[in-house]
């Protein structure tokens, strides 16, 4: 089976995990343990309602997530080969 997702998505991928990234950091949460815990369980409760946040985060799917951040990782590593 092939996975392909959606082409349209990602800048708005990109966009709502900066937006949420932010807003967690201005509230004093670690985003990273915040996002990840919210990934990993799908609790809208790890992400805090400030700016829009956790409105933000449910408006795309937790794989497309997981995607944006994988594809932003490795494309970043090969620029550092």
């Amino acid at each position: 089976m092939k996975f392909e997702s959606p082409k349209e998505n990602v800048n708005e991928a990109r966009d709502i995990i900066l937006t949420v990234y932010e807003a967690l950091k201005e509230k004093g949460y670690n985003p990273i343990n915040q996002m990840i815990g919210y990934i990993l369980s799908g609790d809208p409760t790890y992400i805090t309602s400030h700016n829009n946040a956790r409105s933000l985060i449910r408006k795309i799917e937790r794989d497309e997530l997981i995607e944006e951040l994988l594809v932003f990782y490795l494309k970043n590593e090969e620029k550092n080969k």
